[in-house]
């Protein structure tokens, strides 16, 4: 459990290594709320932040006109309840006829989601018709003429037989969903160019006495994979690769992945939820969308839409339900994650970072009595985001003697604690840090 939520500094200092024009970044608009207008909601995402789609969980003409000529893309989804009927072919083309062709291309509809999370619902009539609903959709688009509107559907992660603590390079789908199910759909994605999408969310399924593991912090106890000899310092990370490597294990590592939701809410009834973990979440979902990817996906793109654009105050259901916005209804934000341009709240397109220190020489080195656990959880976390150059504390390298955790520990946290500005928040470390005014280098190695 995370002891010290991370200063509102160091959240923003993880921005640095984030692209200054965000790009290819949706989100969730949710309505079950009081909240503004669609074409209000239309003009301040394409007036006021770098989002450029949007996912819909239904086919709302209100908010399809109100999007149409912003640019901003739409994902449109077909209500659970009317998928046995599209399993019919004329049904299929009269939906498309009252719910795409009246809109598009003026509103640029991107995907239709086939239903959501219907794997989930266990309902066999939905589960069994599913695939033919999705396949007589995209052949009406295609009598239709519609060439850019792709068919999908989102998956929530329950189709994977996952292990907190497995390999993820030995993820497999569930079995009797695997060949019977979703072979059949990976290769139509395969097919007709579409991508399969799923809801990777690590707040539905995480150990509580590992959360740093589910929301990017240190220290965190980290996932082995003894096969690929990869290092999982979060469990998103572990939740997409263990997808790929389900993927890829029925032969379709090649069809392309789109995260349809993931997000962490700002309050819940529990000390995991907090403004700050939230920021802190989706700053790394972001980082990891523009191309960061992930350790079997490195460098890998991935289509992203956060939950949620708005907190909807009229969900049902626990506290976490109505606080997964990045947004209030008066469009002010309930954290800063970088959305925000025109120097509006966080300007540039990415928060506000402190100025750095004018001081004299600080340092950042470990607090007495921290555990080795702690120790190698900072050394693995600071050499997971990249930007720190950890070479010295290897075998051969200026700072590998002596060879202690504590010193090996401190050198890589001061890198950490230099590169971005040497302000105290970055020296935090989940209360494993502290600034010293002496100079801790010693012979060739050099702080």
């Amino acid at each position: 459990m995370a002891k010290t939520p991370p200063s509102i500094s160091l959240l923003l200092l993880l921005f640095l290594t984030v692209p200054t024009v965000i790009s290819a970044i949706g989100v969730n608009y949710g309505t079950l709320g009081n909240l503004p207008p669609p074409s209000q909601v239309a003009n301040f995402i394409k007036t006021r932040t770098s989002i450029d789609s949007v996912k819909i969980f239904n086919v709302d003409p209100n908010i399809l006109r109100a999007f149409a000529g912003s640019g901003i893309s739409v994902v449109v989804t077909v209500p659970n309840g009317d998928i046995p009927a599209l399993a019919n072919g004329r049904q299929a083309r009269r939906w498309v006829a009252a719910n795409i062709l009246p809109y598009h291309p003026q509103t640029k509809i991107k995907y239709i989601s086939v239903g959501n999370e219907i794997l989930l619902t266990g309902d066999n009539n939905m589960i069994n018709n599913l695939l033919p609903a999705m396949r007589n959709l995209n052949n009406a688009l295609v009598r239709a003429g519609v060439k850019d509107v792709k068919v999908t559907t989102a998956h929530s992660l329950n189709i994977i037989a996952y292990d907190l603590t497995g390999a993820p390079s030995t993820g497999r789908f569930r079995p009797g969903w695997d060949k019977g199910i979703l072979a059949p759909i990976l290769a139509y994605h395969r097919r007709t160019k579409s991508p399969f999408m799923i809801n990777p969310y690590p707040y539905f399924g995480f150990d509580p006495k590992n959360v740093n593991f589910a929301i990017f912090r240190s220290p965190y106890k980290a996932v082995h994979d003894p096969f690929t000899k990869k290092v999982y310092t979060n469990m998103y990370d572990a939740l997409m690769d263990s997808t790929y490597s389900a993927m890829k294990a029925l032969g379709y590592g090649d069809v392309n992945i789109v995260v349809g939701e993931t997000g962490w809410p700002s309050a819940c009834d529990a000390p995991w939820c907090s403004t700050e973990n939230a920021a802190w979440f989706n700053l790394n979902i972001i980082k990891r969308s523009q191309g960061q990817g992930t350790p079997l996906m490195p460098n890998r793109r991935f289509e992203t839409y956060i939950f949620g654009l708005f907190n909807e105050e009229n969900k049902p259901g626990p506290t976490a339900e109505r606080n997964w916005g990045l947004f209030r209804a008066d469009f002010s934000p309930v954290y800063d994650v970088g959305l925000l341009r025109n120097g509006q709240s966080g300007g540039g397109g990415r928060p506000a970072l402190p100025a750095p220190s004018t001081g004299g020489g600080k340092w950042c080195v470990a607090r007495s009595g921290v555990t080795d656990a702690q120790l190698q959880g900072n050394i693995d976390w600071v050499c997971s985001q990249g930007g720190v150059d950890c070479k010295p504390i290897q075998a051969g390298g200026s700072c590998f003697n002596p060879t202690s955790l504590r010193t090996h520990a401190s050198f890589v946290m001061n890198a950490y604690f230099q590169k971005n500005g040497r302000s105290d928040g970055s020296c935090n470390f989940s209360g494993t840090g502290m600034v010293a005014g002496n100079n801790p280098s010693n012979g060739a190695c050099k702080y």
